[in-house]
């Protein structure tokens, strides 16, 4: 039987509201047609009460810390799977088998290289470029060079399209890099594993040999598969309104970029590093700035520590914490600001204050110990951020195209301006 909730409106007009039910027992209001029975609309700032879709790629639990890829618990993928296994289940929606396995990750290592003419796109930008600004563009400008990006083949051949996007994402990446610090373009190798081959295009020079290290490129190979989706935040949102509209899926990924750009989604671990690097600037020891952050007539925060959406803990920090642990004590890293981010960890886990609010550190805190130990820039913090995302932007592009009640974005407003007047010439007016 189905449930409805009942509206009633100042007007004396009452609605029945049909009550839709998730797999995960989660309770929503259907008001797709209250506009069209009512003249009503909803208004809801920042959407944080509103589902825009029905999904079944990915679950998240805020109040108890859980976080699942098609049913699969995080923690699971993270301990026994790999960032292209992940890919795979999040856009096809199951764990491939070995056949299928092997041909993605042959795709993906075939189409590593870019276009020989898109090298010469990063001379157009300034050395100081943003490394965010390069990727959406060159990503943007793939459509370009495929036929099969446009339009309804966009869709039909997603297979391909998305093997291309998840193998050049990292090449172009590694060229911004290269081109910021002024370094000539290291190619993609086949004989190399996803992790392994950016790692040698971001950090290997001709001058000499690059020795990877199976502990750092483990340690990114678990932080793409904790960055791989996360609902339908910000820039998961920009990728589906954007692909509404029937924009390819390398457009739609672009403009996913440009809102993982923005500080308050995608830049928190960039934030992570400059607070530490305020603190030790400073050198008045943390306890200052602890007091800091308990004081509410201070401005400072205390950055990476609290989620906005999990109020109990984030499961993929727990997962993290420990990848950090083995890997500073593998490179033996002495670096001021990573010994200061320890103590704040350790103070932050003891401290009542913290315990009482669960502002426990988050993701983004052991993200950015974890980039500066392995010599990733602040820059490209959130490049790795975009890198880890693209394959839950595929699948929520996807999901969105196969979904037979998408319509094209088009939210609605409450209207405060003026009132209707008159055009008044210019010698009239005031």
């Amino acid at each position: 039987m189905s449930e409805n909730a009942k509206l009633s409106l100042p007007d004396g007009q009452s609605l029945e509201l049909p009550v839709l039910t998730g797999t995960k027992n989660e309770k929503a209001i259907d008001i797709s047609n209250l506009r069209k029975q009512t003249g009503y609309i909803t208004l809801d700032p920042g959407f944080v009460n509103t589902g825009s879709c029905e999904s079944a790629i990915t679950f998240l639990d805020g109040e108890q810390g859980i976080l699942q890829f098609r049913g699969y618990p995080i923690e699971q993928l993270a301990a026994k799977s790999t960032f292209l296994e992940v890919a795979y289940l999040l856009i096809h929606g199951e764990l491939p088998n070995k056949l299928q396995q092997q041909s993605f990750v042959d795709r993906v290592s075939w189409h590593a290289m870019i276009h020989e003419d898109m090298r010469h796109f990063f001379d157009g930008f300034s050395q100081n470029a943003h490394p965010m600004v390069i990727l959406s563009s060159m990503i943007s400008s793939l459509s370009a060079y495929y036929v099969e990006a446009s339009g309804k083949a966009s869709i039909e051949n997603l297979e391909l399209n998305s093997a291309r996007l998840i193998a050049k994402v990292t090449t172009i990446a590694a060229f911004a890099y290269k081109k910021s610090v002024g370094q000539p373009f290291v190619y993609p190798r086949d004989e190399l594993s996803y992790c392994a081959n950016f790692l040698n295009m971001m950090f290997a020079v001709p001058a000499e040999s690059y020795e990877l290290d199976p502990e750092i490129e483990r340690t990114l190979e678990l932080l793409l598969i904790l960055h791989a989706d996360h609902e339908q935040n910000c820039s998961a949102s920009t990728v589906r309104v954007v692909g509404s509209s029937m924009a390819n899926v390398y457009a739609s990924v672009a403009s996913g970029i440009l809102a993982l750009w923005g500080p308050l989604h995608g830049g928190a671990n960039q934030q992570v590093v400059q607070m530490l690097q305020q603190i030790h600037d400073d050198k008045a020891g943390i306890s200052k700035y602890i007091e800091m952050a308990k004081n509410p007539k201070s401005d400072f925060r205390l950055m990476g520590f609290g989620h906005r959406v999990y109020k109990n803990f984030d499961p993929r920090a727990s997962i993290l914490k420990d990848a950090c642990d083995r890997l500073l004590n593998k490179l033996g890293t002495n670096d001021p600001l990573l010994e200061i981010a320890l103590k704040l960890e350790e103070t932050a886990l003891s401290d009542d204050y913290f315990i009482e609010r669960k502002l426990y550190p988050t993701l983004d805190f052991y993200t950015g110990i974890i980039y500066r130990a392995i010599g990733i820039p602040i820059n490209m913090f959130t490049v790795m951020f975009a890198l880890g995302r693209v394959p839950g932007w595929i699948a929520q592009w996807k999901e969105m195209h196969e979904d037979p009640k998408q319509k094209i974005a088009r939210p609605r407003q409450l209207f405060t301006g003026q009132t209707e007047r008159s055009y008044k010439p210019m010698d009239d007016r005031l």
